[in-house]
């Protein structure tokens, strides 16, 4: 005997399904023909399948409180690729949020071609030609960052990865390197095609021709030769950190700028995404792109502050381990840091307390921090423990970093998790800069405790590449555009 429920929970499923497949062709459409991307409160829909995108609006109804179907967000999604567009980002989840507060009717076709108005002005570039980058190592932050530009190549009119820059490790160097691109541990399997060309040394991926070139010095390059011009250079190795040492890049015939992912030393300038990235352009020939606990607190700290003041604080991270620690114990030239990080949590230092300084001014001195190495292998949580300049309380609070994860300048950097069950390895893979846990956060009066997830290696790398765009010249805009109102 049938159960009338269970087919009707299967028909509203189905239906779901078949309207996320109808848009899959048309996200893929704006993206590769006009370089347009569309979110949903600010997760990407390029390149995702239908459960996919159904989870993501399951998951909105419980992380923003927002009830929203496809059902709902079908014909907006017809309606607007049915406009003559130029590059941006358009989020149809707070675009439909927008026309649902009128009330009563809408007419969707009419009112998406008012609210994106000002981008119906035809299938421009950002850019006359596309930008060279070239990664100098090829670790984590190397092969994660190759992931994201190959993912966002689009119509190939933006970022170019051209080169990769490492020292040779054997005569199957290329295969084992292209190896490790196609198979990770922790970020899973590479979605996509790679085709290794021996003779010419270089990778195919995603029809992106990525030279390999063998050299132990930055100075000793000269990319002119193969055809590289005006490249922004990303050093991953960590291994240069002051100005004089990342100069040796900029040295390079083909190269104009060096961004170094991990913090700088001395007067290096260190930059957070979405905080103070307004300076990049204009900072010189070496830059970095800070820590990756650096920029996961940044961007929370400035929303807590510019609404609540920020007195004074300490923050904790507990890190996943990294390449840098032993796998057994063994000499280490750091302290502690020579224990198996495998079967170890251990207590040591952390500049992000510091780094903060740079990118926020006004918060120099105010903050102390230390780090608890952890045996995972990625994903971390910072602990901001802060004493605010009013008083407040839980709803509040979560109400502002909500509201900042939605929409805004950091929306982009920050994003939000309503849910008791959520652990470390539910963020692999989360390309916000730092995710805000509402069901832990602890208000008393002035004081409160915010528990921030990060995904050190992919979330850090999609900063990385923010940052390459905003020197580039390539950050579109964002829509819909915030209200007037400023909420």
């Amino acid at each position: 005997m049938n159960d009338p429920t269970r087919d009707g929970h299967l028909f509203d499923w189905t239906q779901s399904a078949h309207l996320a497949e109808d848009m899959i062709p048309r996200v893929g459409r704006l993206y590769r023909d006009r370089g347009v991307i569309i979110t949903i409160f600010g997760h990407s829909l390029v390149n995702k399948t239908p459960i996919e995108i159904i989870q993501l609006h399951e998951e909105a109804k419980q992380n923003f409180q927002v009830s929203i179907s496809l059902e709902d967000s079908h014909p907006v999604m017809e309606a607007i690729s049915e406009l003559d567009l130029s590059p941006a980002r358009i989020d149809i989840g707070n675009l439909l949020t927008r026309l649902q507060e009128g009330g009563g009717q809408v007419d969707v076709r009419a009112a998406v071609a008012a609210e994106l108005a000002d981008i119906c002005t035809g299938r421009a570039s950002i850019r006359p030609e596309p930008q060279d980058v070239v990664l100098y190592g090829f670790g984590r932050i190397g092969r994660l960052v190759t992931r994201i530009m190959v993912g966002k190549t689009g119509r190939g009119d933006a970022l170019r990865l051209r080169a990769i820059v490492v020292r040779k490790g054997g005569a199957d160097d290329l295969e084992k390197r292209a190896s490790l691109l196609r198979r990770d541990s922790v970020h899973g399997y590479f979605a996509g095609s790679i085709t290794v060309d021996t003779e010419g040394e270089a990778l195919i991926v995603n029809g992106n021709r990525i030279q390999m070139i063998y050299s132990d010095s930055p100075d000793t390059v000269d990319y002119t030769d193969y055809g590289i011009r005006d490249a922004l250079v990303v050093d991953n190795t960590g291994k240069w950190r002051s100005r004089e040492e990342l100069s040796l890049h900029v040295k390079a015939p083909g190269a104009s700028k060096v961004i170094l992912t991990a913090p700088g030393k001395g007067d290096v300038p260190n930059f957070v995404y979405g905080v103070n990235h307004a300076e990049l352009r204009d900072a010189g020939p070496v830059l970095s792109a800070a820590s990756c606990t650096t920029n996961a607190i940044v961007p929370i700290l400035k929303t807590v502050h510019d609404v609540f003041g920020v007195v004074a604080g300490h923050m904790e991270s507990c890190h996943s381990f990294t390449n840098d620690q032993n796998l057994i114990d063994n000499y280490h030239r750091k302290d502690r840091r020579g224990r198996a990080a495998t079967l170890n949590m251990v207590v040591t230092e952390t500049g992000a307390a510091k780094a903060v300084a740079a990118a926020l001014p006004e918060l120099a001195g105010r903050l102390t921090g230390n780090a608890v190495r952890v045996p995972t292998p990625n994903v971390s949580l910072a602990i901001l423990n802060l004493h605010l300049a009013r008083a407040t309380d839980v709803e509040e609070l979560n109400g502002c970093l909500r509201a900042a994860s939605l929409e805004g300048d950091l929306q982009n950097q920050i994003d939000y998790v309503n849910s008791t069950e959520v652990v470390s390895s539910d963020f692999v893979g989360n390309r916000f800069a730092g995710i805000v846990d509402a069901q832990a956060t602890i208000v008393n009066g002035e004081y409160c405790v915010l528990y921030v997830w990060y995904d050190n290696e992919f979330g850090y790398s999609r900063q990385v590449v923010r940052c390459l765009e905003e020197l580039a010249g390539l950050v579109m805009p964002n829509f819909p555009q915030r209200a007037q109102s400023g909420q």
